[in-house]
């Protein structure tokens, strides 16, 4: 329910208090709150703007926005908790019961997970599927021995544990060294 003017004073109260040891909340106070309501990426505005690390309170029903507010960052997730949905008041609504609860948690592990250290590179169990789904350089002919590759003797086809169909022009005009089969990946040490 507050401007970010009102979030800098209530930061302030407590920078003035040398309490350094601060999580700002980011929450829509409505019971349930809509998802379009959410606005979440207002916990990147407040992260930047006080430096300080940022949560979300969430009063919505479902996990989705949630698992949003983490996979935005959030440090903290803060969601109710009821043993029946169906009780009166206007927390209740809005609250998790215990199963739908530890499901929650288990969705928060498995997104903080899935975010990763942010380096893009192969993963280690993607290698088998990497040499069967990326592509290599083959001889689209025989090739006898002491004849300059052209252009019509290299096709790219699967696997990927050959030459990369990156490395085509690296063989253009090179001699074969030996007779090479049609269909054999090629490797650079085939020619001179």
């Amino acid at each position: 329910m507050a401007s970010l003017a009102e979030v800098e004073e209530a930061v302030s109260v407590f920078r003035k208090l040398a309490h350094n040891e601060v999580i700002l909340l980011h929450c829509v106070s409505s019971y349930p709150a809509e998802p379009a309501d959410c606005n979440l990426r207002a916990m990147s505005t407040m992260e930047s703007k006080f430096d300080l690390p940022v949560g979300f309170s969430d009063h919505t029903v479902g996990m989705e926005v949630g698992f949003a507010a983490v996979a935005l960052g959030a440090c903290v997730i803060e969601k109710h908790l009821t043993l029946d949905r169906t009780l009166p008041g206007p927390d209740h609504s809005a609250s998790a019961e215990p199963d739908q609860f530890t499901a929650f948690v288990r969705g928060i592990r498995a997104v903080e997970a899935a975010l990763g250290d942010g380096l893009k590179a192969p993963v280690a169990k993607e290698n088998n599927t990497r040499e069967v789904a990326r592509k290599s350089l083959v001889a689209s002919c025989a090739i006898p021995a002491g004849t300059q590759v052209t252009e019509a003797m290299i096709a790219i086809k699967r696997p990927g544990t050959g030459m990369a169909p990156a490395s085509r022009a690296s063989l253009l005009g090179r001699t074969a060294k030996g007779d090479i089969s049609d269909g054999t990946l090629l490797r650079p040490e085939m020619f001179s």
